[in-house]
């Protein structure tokens, strides 16, 4: 029997590729470009679409969605300005280690490189932010090379990937093909050198990063086999439930548990890729370092390369002895509370409760910082924040694509200066009737800078005071709840109401301008 041949036009092929991948969300932003990729998603109802206020924001949305479903996240975007807009989005994601893909628009096949109306090199401009990228220039190859993104995107260390497709693509007629995606998959190493140099550690010490969020219970296991301290970097944060009694803290630079990584004799990192705001705060790695990463390790590691999943499951069935250490301190936090007026560590200490096992998403500063010291997270993909690249702006967007995945309200903690980059999505939010709770901890400044000031400065604060809107009539203006607390005794009260209101709510809690970390 002869099987039918299916014949679609290039924007058809888009969508109906997408499809047979899995993709059931897609956030964008139409322009004139991708018009009829925008068509054919009005003619079907397996993929929703959500219309954010910015490209940036569709990009950002796109990794909370992944960061907590684990799939891959897929944004859409038009030609010229709708893709160098993001850009941002891509670095953030490509460094913290998040699979998306991102199509954009081009101008017509004929008139690359002519300067044509919108035309901009996305190819080159995102060679150093994306795993691979693609130019799409007839229709033929388009069906492929979609399969191909996502492959790329999902295999090994996941990260974003681009495809530009020309305009003359979307019109063609080619043959659409069943074909299944192929996830490449690293083989095991060999780990007989690592269990030997566990057997003869007397201090060792587990660290897990965001390499390890899929290896949750492998990391438990592998830590109560071994009864020794976990600590963990800030993209690691759930990995290993933080009210275990042997789990000790953060490491970096605003960590607590840096002198028990240097007291040790041996770590166990597992996807953790050791960047400068971990590493510098650590000492002398050298000897002393199991590095299991999927990517790659430091040249002072023993390197495990491959899945973390797989090389703790192998560990674990080795059945390893370490010697009982006793001499283990567990590290503290102390608080330093500069005037009379709330401070940011008060207002999270009260709000734990309220939002317990809720996804929790921080812009960049100050609070993201109070986040990860003052709320206990007790599961992987609970905390979602951006770690490499430090984006303002793009805790807001994560928090929506966060809250499409996994249907519950999500809790967004965000500064002044941040939740300003991109505000205009509480429009996103009102359309979709999504219950995403902003916390905005407002000190007037843009607090991790104005506090560097202080120490380098000399107190010569520049360009770090900012004015801000009324959040409250801000809020209210796009139809959702603004409350405004402004003393400890309200925070409970306000917190319980937004988290029972049924929609998007914000809470300006109004604390001291020159708390210091």
């Amino acid at each position: 029997m002869q099987t039918l041949t299916k014949t679609f036009t290039g924007a058809k092929i888009v969508i109906e590729t997408l499809k047979q991948l899995g993709v059931d969300t897609i956030f964008g932003y139409p322009g004139g470009i991708v018009l009829s990729v925008y068509d054919e998603l009005a003619q079907q109802s397996d993929i929703k679409h959500y219309l954010v206020r910015h490209e940036q924001s569709a990009v950002h949305c796109a990794e909370g969605y992944a960061r907590v479903s684990d799939k891959c996240g897929v944004s859409v975007v038009t030609s010229g300005p709708g893709a160098t807009n993001i850009v941002t989005g891509l670095a953030n994601a490509y460094l913290d280690g998040f699979p998306l893909v991102v199509i954009t628009g081009q101008v017509s096949a004929e008139l690359l490189h002519q300067d044509a109306f919108q035309e901009v090199d996305i190819i080159d401009i995102t060679k150093s932010c994306t795993k691979k990228n693609f130019q799409v220039k007839c229709a033929k190859d388009l069906q492929k090379t979609l399969i191909e993104a996502y492959e790329t995107a999902m295999s090994g260390k996941k990260g974003p990937v681009v495809v530009d497709i020309t305009k003359n693509v979307f019109s063609e007629k080619t043959e659409f093909h069943n074909i299944k995606p192929q996830i490449t998959k690293i083989p095991c190493p060999n780990i007989d050198k690592a269990v030997e140099l566990l057997k003869q550690a007397k201090r060792p010490l587990i660290l897990t990063g965001g390499g390890a969020i899929n290896a949750s219970e492998e990391v438990i296991e592998f830590a109560r086999s071994l009864n020794i301290p976990v600590v963990s970097t800030m993209m690691g944060l759930g990995v290993y439930p933080a009210d275990y009694e042997n789990y000790f803290g953060m490491v970096g630079i605003f960590g607590n548990a840096n002198k028990a990584v240097r007291e040790s004799d041996l770590i166990i990192a597992i996807g953790a890729r050791f960047n400068d705001r971990i590493k510098g705060c650590l000492g002398d790695l050298s000897n002393k370092l199991i590095q299991i990463d999927i990517n790659k390790v430091l040249p002072e590691a023993i390197g495990l390369i491959g899945d973390a999943k797989e090389i703790l499951t192998e560990l674990i069935s080795k059945n390893i002895k370490v010697q009982n250490y006793t001499g283990w301190i567990k590290p503290e936090t102390t608080y330093y509370k500069r005037s009379e007026r709330m401070h940011s560590f008060e207002v999270l200490s009260e709000i734990q409760d309220c939002i317990k096992d809720k996804v929790v998403t921080t812009e960049v500063g100050q609070h993201q910082v109070w986040a990860s010291r003052c709320l206990k997270f007790t599961k992987p993909r609970k905390f979602i924040t951006s770690g490499g690249l430090g984006t303002m702006g793009f805790g807001f967007p994560a928090a929506i694509g966060a809250c499409i995945a996994n249907g519950e309200p999500v809790v967004c903690i965000a500064g002044d200066g941040s939740f300003q980059m991109n505000l205009q999505e509480i429009a996103t939010c009102m359309d979709y009737k999504l219950p995403v709770k902003i916390f905005i901890l407002n000190n007037g400044y843009l607090g991790m800078v104005r506090q560097f000031q202080e120490k380098i400065c000399e107190h010569r604060y520049f360009a770090t005071k900012i004015s801000n809107p009324d959040f409250v009539k801000l809020a209210e203006s796009y139809g959702a709840l603004g409350l405004r607390v402004e003393k400890i005794e309200d925070i409970k009260l306000a917190v319980k109401q937004v988290m029972n209101y049924n929609g998007t709510a914000l809470i300006d809690f109004v604390i001291e301008p020159e708390e210091l970390l």
